[in-house]
């Protein structure tokens, strides 16, 4: 290894031949990412950081390019400026998770605007349209990005030691009176920090007010990269105390906020995707900062162009995601509302803008409540009428072969914002809206839920879901076509192998749906689907290879499904109650597993004796169950029926009852006659 590091190291400094330099970066980056290999490095970190250092300030080129920079913030962007954007479908059930692993929304990654995020998507030998029409040499993957991921990597796997090399050389240039070495200086710190946090954090009391300094520097880039450094010390700062927050956490936040009003637009786009950052870091920490940062984002919405639009979109919804409680205020609203209305009127229907606006505004109905009813009117008819000309088009493109589809992200971003206002308001107000819509929304509902893209249906059984919890009046007169779908999509062999990922989601939220259909639905209704719900259920539950999430939420579709059709799934218990307890042994109590535990023991109720196999896990699953939930629940949770199936089984068992329950771990029997009266 010694060698290898040596050569390598030789011809990451062969400046005249750039990318030979960059295949040595590269293969600091991806040794320092694989495990074996990490370790093999460990002892030449002395040698490797002080050249991953060098590599890191901008060449003469590059200086001479961004020293032209100006003061753009008032010019209009042009299209081939803005990047493509993409919808995410939402993911229901108890066990739902971010899309994707960090999150983000609206085509946005936080980290890669101005930091190093390594996406080569691209196959070998296939040319991507920026190296055609042109592109911004920042958004290149390069040698300086390259090292500064390597020096990252490094400083995840060996913490303080390399905080220890680097210091010396932080110290030299984030001083410095040539603008590329600062600009390194600060790339270094924020490629290090929440790495080496725990050897950083000592100094970031001296660190972080020079940085505040360096976002009023002369030079458009030094303030860029500062914004997402200061980005990356966000989750340190956020959970200080008492005058730590008041002298780290609202400078930085502060600083960023007055960043996103630069007068350069690349400096706009840094700051509001820091802040976005920084949002996510503080979580409810910002609730007391609402106000101030709302009134910023309206400033905002006045002066953005196009591009810089999108990023104030994911800055909007991930303030509502987690600090909406706060966003709900009346003086906020009148304040960030009519902003977002103003951008929304000047949207075409289909332009791409449309995604990350649809989105951001199910996140702030979500987040308002019932504060978003005097505005969810416009929004609701204009997602019914964009579904509605879009599942044309695609009927029309079918039909004509020379005709291109349209665009499904459309129908997934309106899809989801209907869901969001139907939760938002009240069943009053939810089902006024919903009947005056023309098309009718549940018809244009099951077009959407036979869709041959994932995303759509998976969006579309979100939105079944939540009509059953909201508006299931209306929803009921079309229960048998569309329980007819839902049958249909709970299919393991239904197009999973062409994309897996996502159809186990739209499986997943068919599941989550069924249950809260199930939860309300008469048993006349469902009378004529147990038979077939059960089946599929069942082959869901029993799966193996599929992710543990969807056993869960099928487990939790039968328990439901007991609720009302306890008869019809008694003679089925021998065979459900093993798999159902033992995968429901590994699902946090809620009150979805409520509900399945208040159908399950009525299904038990209804054939006791088919409960021999599995009785003890039973029990245990009863001992388990924490008092504040059932207590919480009340008559819509699975106390009662617990009661009286510990009774019931008292009945049965006779002399023999306390000899049996010893067969349960003492702190089980002591949970058991805690909760229960039997």
């Amino acid at each position: 290894m010694q060698g290898i590091v040596a050569y390598t190291l030789t011809q990451q400094r062969d400046l005249q031949n750039p990318e030979l330099a960059l295949d040595a970066a590269e293969f600091f980056f991806e040794a320092s990412s694989t495990s074996v290999l990490r370790d093999a490095l460990r002892p030449y970190i002395t040698e490797i950081v002080p050249v991953l250092l060098d590599s890191m300030v901008y060449d003469e080129d590059d200086q001479a390019r961004l020293e032209g920079d100006a003061d753009d913030a008032d010019e209009e962007d042009e299209a081939k400026d803005i990047k493509p954007v993409f919808a995410d479908a939402k993911q229901k059930g108890s066990l739902a998770v971010s899309n994707d692993g960090a999150g983000k929304t609206n085509g946005q990654a936080h980290e890669s605007v101005n930091g190093y995020a390594y996406e080569d998507d691209l196959s070998e030998g296939e040319i991507e349209d920026d190296d055609v029409h042109g592109a911004d040499p920042e958004d290149e993957w390069n040698l300086r990005k390259c090292s500064a991921a390597s020096l990252d990597s490094l400083a995840t796997h060996n913490g303080a030691p390399v905080f220890e090399i680097t210091l010396p050389w932080l110290q030299e240039n984030l001083q410095h009176r040539d603008w590329q070495n600062r600009e390194a200086a600060v790339l270094a710190l924020g490629a290090i920090g929440p790495g080496c946090i725990d050897t950083v954090q000592q100094h970031l009391p001296q660190l972080v007010p020079y940085l505040l300094t360096l976002l009023d520097d002369h030079q458009p880039v030094v303030r860029q990269i500062t914004c997402w450094a200061l980005g990356r010390f966000a989750g340190w700062a956020a959970h200080l105390t008492g005058d730590g927050k008041i002298q780290m956490f609202q400078p930085i936040m502060d600083g960023i906020l007055q960043r996103m009003l630069d007068k350069n637009k690349k400096v706009q786009e840094s700051a509001a995707s820091a802040f976005a950052t920084l949002e996510e870091a503080a979580n409810i920490e910002l609730m007391p900062y609402c106000a101030v940062i709302v009134q910023q984002f309206v400033r905002c919405f006045d002066q953005y162009k196009d591009k810089n639009m999108f990023i104030l979109y994911d800055c909007v919804q991930t303030l509502a995601e987690h600090a909406g409680p706060a966003l709900a205020q009346p003086e906020l609203v009148k304040l960030l509302m009519p902003a977002l209305i103003t951008r929304w009127s000047k949207v075409q229907d289909l332009s791409r803008e449309m995604f990350p606006l649809l989105e951001c505004l199910s996140y702030v109905a979500t987040a308002l409540q019932d504060n978003i009813a005097p505005f969810a009117k416009p929004f609701f008819e204009r997602c019914i009428r964009i579904i509605h000309q879009n599942l044309q088009e695609g009927f029309t493109a079918n039909e004509e072969e020379y005709l291109d589809p349209p665009d499904k992200d459309f129908l997934v971003t309106s899809l989801d914002l209907l869901s969001a206002i139907i939760q938002s308001l009240s069943e009053q107000q939810a089902v006024a809206l919903t009947s005056a819509s023309e098309p009718n929304m549940l018809e244009l509902l099951t077009y959407c839920m036979r869709d041959p893209n994932n995303d759509v249906r998976q969006s579309a059984y979100a939105l079944l879901g939540d009509s059953a919890i909201y508006i299931f009046p209306l929803l009921a007169p079309h229960l048998p076509p569309i329980l007819e779908l839902v049958i249909a999509q709970l299919d393991l062999s239904q197009g999973i192998s062409a994309d897996p990922e996502t159809g186990y989601r739209v499986i997943n939220n068919a599941c989550w749906s069924c249950g809260e259909i199930s939860m309300r639905a008469s048993p006349q209704m469902l009378e004529p689907f147990i038979p077939r719900l059960l089946q599929k259920l069942g082959a869901i539950l029993t799966a193996m290879n599929v992710p543990q999430s969807l056993n869960e939420n099928s487990a939790i579709a039968i328990g439901r499904l007991g609720i009302s059709s306890h008869a019809s799934l008694a003679p089925h218990l021998a065979s459900i109650a093993p798999p159902f307890l033992s995968v429901m042994r590994n699902v946090q109590w809620t009150d979805e597993k409520g509900h399945a535990f208040k159908g399950f023991v009525q299904i038990v109720l209804d054939a006791p004796e088919k409960m021999e196999a599995c009785l003890l896990d039973f029990f245990s699953a009863m001992a388990g169950a924490p008092g504040v939930v059932l207590t919480g629940m009340g008559s819509e949770g699975p106390a009662e029926g617990f009661e009286r199936a510990l009774a019931t089984y008292k009945g049965m068992v006779g002399q023999g009852w306390d000899a049996f329950l010893g067969n349960l771990p003492a702190e089980q029997q002591q949970a058991l006659r805690g909760l229960y009266r039997f």
